[in-house]
């Protein structure tokens, strides 16, 4: 027995009290992964005059191994807490330089871009203005401020139902503003090409069994019928037809509506819209509207967003309107123990680690992201404890075997 061992073993039981403390100080650090020291004996470097008769001069520490085992997912509820489950790691760019870590918390700086803590930019797809990803590469990701761009209405899907038992109006010439003069009626927004508000009113007229006349005003005054001016005003149809069953017959529309056009510089100018009222029946039960809908909308500004399980991540308008405003990435690597821990929960790719293979969340063997939550370390702190007292005990051997070695010393002297 001599000296060399015991301090060697010493000193290799205290890189594992270091490394256990620190898993221990990291329990709480959000996409921590713990790490756990590996050990090799020590031989000195002659031949042996036999085999068998090497004795071992002690241990040396030969890597702090990171175990990138998953750990639990705790919601948060914030919009830019971002977890990942399975493999991969987040894009960061550290001055134009590639980072990677598994710490989700991330938050918007004063130009809308998404960064970390440490203010280091979150890395992914960028989205053009219509919400279309460009996968060709990866960029910083900002969330845009600006408002949607509006869309003009260009269809109206309409369906009612219109009661075989209706009378014919008391009143045969028909006006908007005399309920005498039509069955039924209702009212829709609709958009024109800047945004601006229109009201689309359609009102049903019995003519007969089976045939119906339709009227439209647009923001109650001017007529939205294309029929010849020599038509009544407003009248977009006269021969809205059913079958003996109450369904429409095949043929009958759809039609087409105008409205003023916002956009215009000239006077009078309009916008055409389609009108289907395909699913338009006429049983003998109550007039009225079963289903109508538009495909306009106006400008819109953000409210919030979500990231979805693909990273994409999703602006939510005022106007009722979603738009992708870009994708998260992740990155894997062949060895991620070649993986340089550069603290602050970030790592840096070596030649051991192998390249960045960065692709979007559920694609190949990269895992998917879950918005609103973070991944905990995955530290097991009674594992950790129980690794404590272990090491604590191999340190107070280690001290034995040399003081052992000094009462054997003492004993020679003493000859």
């Amino acid at each position: 027995m001599g000296y060399q061992e015991g301090l060697s073993g010493l000193s290799g039981a205290s890189s594992d009290l270091d490394v256990i403390g620190n898993n221990i100080a990291n329990a709480n650090t959000v996409g921590f992964k713990q790490g756990q020291a590996q050990f090799a004996d020590v031989y000195a470097n002659t031949i042996a005059a036999a085999v068998g008769n090497q004795i071992g001069l002690g241990t040396r520490l030969t890597e702090v191994q990171q175990q990138f085992s998953q750990g639990s997912i705790t919601t948060t509820n914030q919009a830019l807490d971002v977890a990942i489950n399975g493999n991969g790691f987040f894009q960061l760019s550290d001055n134009g330089a590639n980072v990677y870590s598994r710490n989700g918390v991330f938050q918007l700086n004063n130009v809308g871009q998404i960064v970390n803590a440490s203010g280091l930019q979150l890395m992914g797809y960028a989205a053009n203005s219509s919400g279309v990803i460009n996968t060709a590469t990866t960029v910083p990701l900002t969330v845009p401020t600006a408002d949607i761009a509006p869309s003009k209405t260009k269809n109206i899907t309409a369906a009612f139902n219109l009661n075989s038992q209706d009378s014919t109006p008391a009143t045969a010439t028909f006006s908007a503003s005399d309920p005498t003069s039509y069955n039924t009626s209702t009212s829709v927004q609709v958009y024109d090409s800047l945004g601006g508000t229109h009201t689309v009113s359609l009102y049903f007229v019995k003519q007969s069994t089976g045939l119906w006349s339709v009227y439209g005003t647009s923001d109650n005054a001017a007529p939205v019928g294309t029929v010849p001016a020599s038509a009544s005003p407003g009248l977009i149809s006269s021969n809205v037809q059913f079958d003996t069953s109450g369904n429409l017959v095949a043929g009958t529309g759809p039609f087409s509506i105008t409205i003023p056009d916002g956009a215009s510089t000239v006077a009078g100018a309009t916008q055409t819209l389609t009108l289907d009222l395909g699913k338009t029946t006429q049983y003998g039960a109550k007039d009225g509207v079963t289903n109508i809908t538009q495909d306009g909308f106006t400008a819109g500004e953000l409210t919030n967003f979500t990231v979805g399980t693909d990273g994409t991540l999703t602006g939510n308008y005022s106007n009722g309107q979603t738009q992708a405003l870009g994708q998260i990435v992740l990155a894997n690597f062949n060895n991620q123990n070649g993986l340089v821990n550069l603290g602050g929960n970030l790592f840096q790719q070596t030649t051991a680690s192998g390249s960045a293979q960065i692709a979007a969340p559920g694609s190949t063997n990269h895992g998917t992201v879950q918005g609103g939550a973070v991944e905990s370390s995955n530290v097991d702190l009674t594992s950790e404890l129980v690794n404590l007292i272990t090491a604590q005990r191999n340190y107070q051997a280690n001290a034995q075997t040399i003081k052992t070695q000094q009462t054997v010393d003492q004993t020679l002297m003493q000859l």
